[in-house]
């Protein structure tokens, strides 16, 4: 008796070690319940594959929900890509610009998530000035005639240096009625494993769905995939008007497990093409933190398969969320591999204005492989520089080539580059670059035009097969684009705000005279009627970020 009730002692003693090492190693791998289901296998009522099969997944971790939280300062494993600002080029040596159009806005709800939750500067490579840019709108011309894109532009003073010129390519994609919109087929691709379990990770983006699901119209469908150790299929299919159904499917999802980003996908991209609707929206949503540890898990294996799957002109958004295994190089790679877009949800405002306010600009595409080249009249221009879109820079012949992939533009979506120009009448010679050795066998010869540049625009319209791009040319002279001083534009104003601000938050070495004075006096200037609210809030981040640079 006595040697039996050692052996329940020590028993027990194991599955406490068991159960303590188990827990303090966070990993829920092993209590993960595998609900891979071929597509075959699934009922096609909605409703019995919302309850049904996502029974599985949530049985294995009902009895422990706990927050989880990661904060900045510890645990940290964030990625961002390496960002050099674009440097001055000579005119007369480097004439032509070209860079794939960016309408994405994860870079500012991620710097404002540094600004407001973690009281910190953002790392430098976490701002991309373009997606600064594109997360406010601004009051651009419709399309008119053939072409779905408008263009403006417009030149003014540098306020960081008065003796250069700001010029401004404002482009706008056409307004469609809601009505007219084709109907969408929506894969839903949801990271349930453990990292996801933060607050402000899975039970956000559960909050925010609710917002999206208000949209839906009849003819929409929404299937719904999960991932964490396996992928599966909890929903198929479901009628944008069955909205009790969706919201259940996606309120019933718990966090467990590792994350096999790679089954998932290939799960997610087999649904969408399962129910392919032609001449329709068919787009696979990936909501995750990006750190894919099971399966395919580099960044470049990703890109090849998501490249593979984008040529089923299924698109790709991305939505971002989370923070401190935030993977924002990779989630960003995949969007613009997949002909997609990428936001960050930061908050529950921030979901409703993705997934409400703006989800057919997210989620239709109205042009797509759009690429911008800008000719530079030497004659006139001594040195430019893009600001901003530093990893969308295009070789010149990549304009011409139709297979070379760029940016898309959603439904009446905007977006907005700056050149800072160093005019030859200029007086500054601070930013002109170093100029190279003469050409032994080749002499250039400039054309005498009264034009300043020549632009060019390439897009394709999203249809079935293999598109042919389509041309926009126009050329401006100095007078076409130079607005008098007592003509300034709000919108050129605060959009210039915007630039400083990220020059500021980068240290950038073009940052010229820029303060934070400065960008507070322009943003204010300029805020407007600002119905959102989204101006307001930046002047706030302004003060902020500069709070906490003098401490």
């Amino acid at each position: 008796m006595k040697v039996n009730r050692y052996y329940v002692a020590l028993f027990l003693l194991v599955i406490q070690i068991v159960f303590f090492f188990g827990c303090a190693s966070g990993e829920d791998s092993d209590v993960y319940t595998e609900i891979a289901v071929e597509p075959q296998d699934v009922s096609p009522s909605p409703m019995v594959s919302a309850k049904a099969m996502a029974a599985p997944l949530l049985a294995a971790d009902s009895a422990t929900e706990y927050p989880v939280t990661y904060p900045a300062d510890s645990m940290n494993t964030e990625e961002y890509d390496r960002i050099t600002d674009n440097p001055f080029r000579n005119a007369t040596e480097h004439p032509v610009s070209t860079f794939s159009i960016d309408a994405d806005t994860a870079s500012y709800t991620n710097v404002r998530r540094y600004l407001t939750q973690n009281n910190a500067l953002p790392p430098e490579d976490a701002v991309r000035i373009e997606e600064l840019l594109q997360y406010f709108s601004y009051d651009y011309p419709q399309p008119e005639g053939e072409h779905p894109i408008s263009y403006t532009l417009d030149m003014e003073q540098a306020p960081w240096n008065l003796d250069h010129q700001l010029l401004r390519v404002a482009l706008k994609a056409e307004q469609i009625s809601t009505e007219e919109l084709p109907p969408s087929n929506l894969v839903f691709l949801i990271d349930t494993s453990g990292s996801m379990r933060a607050d402000n990770k899975l039970p956000l983006l559960q909050k925010s769905m609710k917002v999206l699901v208000k949209q839906l119209r009849a003819q929409d469908s929404v299937s719904i995939v999960a991932y964490a150790g396996s992928a599966g299929v909890i929903l198929k299919n479901a009628a944008g008007t069955e909205k009790q159904t969706i919201i259940r499917a996606f309120t019933d999802l718990k966090a467990s497990g590792a994350t096999a980003g790679e089954a998932g996908i290939e799960l997610a991209y087999t649904i969408a093409q399962e129910h392919y609707i032609p001449g329709g929206n068919n787009r696979v949503i990936l909501c995750t933190d990006g750190d894919f540890n099971v399966g395919v898990s580099s960044t470049g294996a990703l890109e090849r398969l998501i490249e593979h799957k984008r040529e089923q002109n299924i698109y790709l958004t991305i939505l971002g969320l989370g923070m401190g295994n935030y993977k924002d190089s990779r989630m960003e790679a995949l969007s613009n591999i997949g002909n997609g877009n990428y936001a960050y949800i930061d908050n529950l405002l921030e979901g409703k204005k993705v997934l409400g306010k703006e989800i057919w600009g997210n989620m239709f595409t109205v042009a797509k492989d759009v690429k911008v080249q800008i000719e530079f009249n030497p004659a006139i221009v001594e040195s430019y520089r893009l600001i901003g879109y530093e990893n969308r820079m295009l070789q010149r012949e990549d304009f011409n080539d139709d297979t070379k992939d760029a940016g898309e533009m959603g439904f009446g979506q905007t977006v907005t580059a700056f050149y800072e120009l160093v005019l030859t009448s200029s007086e500054s010679s601070q930013s002109s670059p170093v100029q190279s050795d003469p050409l032994v066998f080749q002499s250039s010869t400039v054309i005498p035009s009264e034009d300043l540049l020549s632009l060019k625009i390439r897009y394709k319209r999203p249809q079935e097969g293999k598109e042919s791009s389509q041309l926009i040319d126009i050329m401006m002279d100095e007078d076409e684009l130079t607005r008098p001083s007592d003509m300034s534009d709000p919108d050129f104003t605060f959009a210039s705000a915007v630039v400083e601000f990220g020059m500021l938050l980068r240290d950038s070495p073009y940052k010229g005279s820029s303060s934070w004075d400065q960008v507070l006096q322009l943003a204010k200037a300029s805020r407007g009627d600002d119905e959102e609210g989204y101006r307001a809030e930046f002047i706030r981040l302004a003060e902020l970020a500069q709070l906490l640079e003098d401490n």
